[in-house]
């Protein structure tokens, strides 16, 4: 089982790179993301890998870093979601903006992604929901804060203004971390009004 290439960058394709590791060079298949940050041919680089090996083929998918890799494992358990689409999706979203959409229930985002319709966004935003937040980089409580607004879990002065500023056209994670940090400000039990002032000076700077 390969693990990790390091070798020098032979050629790029569409989907894929040619690592040169000691004279030998491996076909890896990449996001578009992936490629894009690879070096020129000639130069070192060095590639997280997944292999997958059937009766008829052997192939390698290579990752930027560990990270995607996770993700792509993580994808790859969705129905319906195959090594395309989940190259696909990770060519669109970074781990942290996919664990953020996911855990946002953002379908809008997830469908941006080639080969993801809303059925299958749907089946992301469920089947990874609990997962996502320990990959998100959004701070957990925002992202809870945002999470319970969205879902009508949460009531009072901080929900009203995360509401209000969603209202505005601001995005229910935005929102949140600037009602979040004007509540730290608003000094103890702030009104509705008052966190929807602050929060709109948190979102101006």
């Amino acid at each position: 089982m390969i693990g990790k290439l390091k070798g020098v960058v032979d050629s790029v394709g569409d989907d894929w790179v040619l690592l040169d590791v000691n004279g030998v060079c491996y076909q890896a298949f990449c996001s578009a993301r992936t490629l894009q940050r690879l070096p020129r041919a000639g130069e070192a680089a060095v590639l997280s890998i997944e292999t997958y090996l059937r009766e008829d083929m052997i192939r390698l998918y290579g990752f930027a870093n560990d990270l995607e890799r996770e993700w792509f494992r993580l994808l790859m358990t969705v129905q319906g979601v195959g090594a395309k689409v989940a190259l696909g999706v990770l060519s669109v979203l970074d781990p942290g903006a996919l664990a953020t959409a996911i855990a946002m229930r953002d379908l809008t985002a997830l469908s941006r992604a080639p080969g993801v319709g809303k059925r299958v966004a749907e089946r992301l935003a469920t089947e990874l929901k609990d997962k996502a937040p320990a990959f998100s980089n959004a701070d957990p409580a925002v992202l809870k804060t945002a999470m319970d607004v969205a879902e009508a879990r949460a009531s009072g002065p901080v929900a009203e203004a995360v509401s209000a500023l969603v209202n505005l056209g601001y995005a229910q994670l935005q929102a949140a971390a600037a009602v979040t940090a004007a509540a730290k400000t608003a000094g103890e039990e702030p009104t509705t009004t008052t966190l929807i002032r602050l929060g709109l000076k948190e979102l101006a700077r």
